[in-house]
């Protein structure tokens, strides 16, 4: 399900004047946060994956797959589906962006562009046993 979430975290967060998210370490990251991360919060957020890349049909009438997409669509998608009045439908990829937000907001490049200092080493402290 890696791919799932990792192909929809790239069509949320391309490659423009800023690093994408393909720039960030994506596929680290993703196995840090299945790894650490609860099995719920793992489920919600491949389950906000599977709604992402289903869901075309509804916001740009196109039946493929979101990872299937050209560019120009896929992004006119994602602007979509996130902006959706359908609470459910717009939380759901909301665990998907916020997977993919964790990693790009701790990229050094990124933060360098938002003149913010880069993150220290992680001192691994954050998640309880």
């Amino acid at each position: 399900m890696l791919w799932l979430v990792r192909s929809a975290i790239l069509i949320l967060f391309p490659r423009t004047a800023l690093p994408g998210a393909i720039d960030c370490g994506l596929d680290a990251h993703l196995e840090r946060f299945r790894r650490e991360s609860t099995f719920l919060m793992w489920l919600g957020t491949v389950m906000g994956a599977v709604v992402f890349h289903v869901t075309p049909l509804f916001t740009v009438f196109v039946p493929l797959p979101a990872f299937l997409l050209p560019a120009k669509l896929a992004d006119t998608h994602a602007e979509r589906i996130t902006t959706t009045n359908v609470y459910l439908v717009r939380q759901a990829v909301f665990l998907v962006k916020m997977c993919g937000g964790l990693c790009w907001g701790a990229d050094a490049e990124v933060r360098k562009r938002f003149a913010l200092p880069p993150l220290g080493q992680d001192p691994g402290t954050w998640r309880a046993s």
